[in-house]
């Protein structure tokens, strides 16, 4: 389906009866990041699954104001209002964790539940923002100039990813191909538009959060372990699983385990096994 929200056009795919949940993908992903999962979710659950603006089959404006990431949340805000959709469990990875967190702590009335999979509230000190704008910078001009597929090439050989080359081929090939799929003004921008310094550092809102919070990470991924371990001391109902045998993207590397605790949370409101 599409909605067309303050201008710009959303796909979104829905799936199944029950509790909302909204899902939102990371950077260079869409929509098919969640596939391997719905036909299990969708049985109790409902599973709404956007294209971030700028990714997938939603529009990428030429503007990059428009990415900014509490622009983007409010449009989320607005296509819940169009669905009808009062409270959801919301689910992201990546960078849309940071526009889940960004969502929830803008718009806590809409968020039953919160689960970030590998994800940061961005960072504590104008210096690193600045400096990882720089960053973002460089890599969105690397884009225009050499395309899509020339940085996917780069893009799949930094360290984060590393531990994608225990996957199987054609899981592989699969990820290349999502990825293949974006434009080349929808990367560039977003990374400009809704990068990790680009963003609002929320490590000071943390607090606020009151709903019940599941940070997901992979044990082979330090830094957003680390990450997650700070946020959990900040977060008033929060909950910290440290998957192993993964690294960055937890729902590829450990398919069953991230399926199931993502269920489990959801049904339960907020609780998982034993607690």
């Amino acid at each position: 389906m599409k909605f067309v929200v303050r201008g710009q056009t959303y796909y979104v795919e829905m799936y199944g009866n029950g509790q909302p949940l909204l899902l939102l993908h990371g950077f260079t992903g869409s929509c098919q990041t969640w596939h391997p999962f719905i036909s299990t979710w969708s049985q109790h659950i409902q599973c709404i699954a956007i294209d971030i603006l700028g990714h997938g089959r939603t529009d990428a404006p030429a503007a990059i104001q428009r990415y900014d990431i509490e622009t983007v949340a409010k449009d989320i805000a607005m296509l819940f209002d169009r669905l009808g959709i009062k409270k959801a469990h919301v689910l992201g990875y990546s960078m849309g964790g940071r526009l889940a967190l960004t969502f929830a702590i803008r718009y806590p009335q809409y968020v039953q539940t919160l689960i970030l999979e590998s994800s940061s509230p961005g960072l504590k000190t104008e210096e690193e923002r600045i400096k990882r704008c720089e960053e973002d910078e460089r890599l969105a001009q690397f884009i225009e100039q050499h395309g899509v597929a020339s940085f996917v090439d780069q893009w799949e050989k930094i360290p984060l990813f590393s531990s994608l080359q225990r996957l199987p081929k054609d899981v592989q090939k699969q990820l290349r191909e999502e990825r293949l799929q974006h434009t080349v003004v929808g990367l560039a921008n977003s990374l400009r538009g809704m990068g990790t310094g680009a963003q609002p550092s929320w490590w000071g809102a943390l607090h606020q959060l009151t709903m019940p919070t599941l940070l997901i990470c992979g044990e082979d991924d330090e830094k957003f372990c680390r990450i997650a371990s700070e946020m959990v001391q900040l977060l008033p109902n929060g909950t910290l699983i440290a998957v192993p045998q993964a690294g960055h993207v937890v729902h590829m590397e450990q398919r069953e385990r991230f399926g199931t605790l993502v269920q489990q949370f959801v049904l339960r409101g907020g609780l998982l096994h034993g607690d």
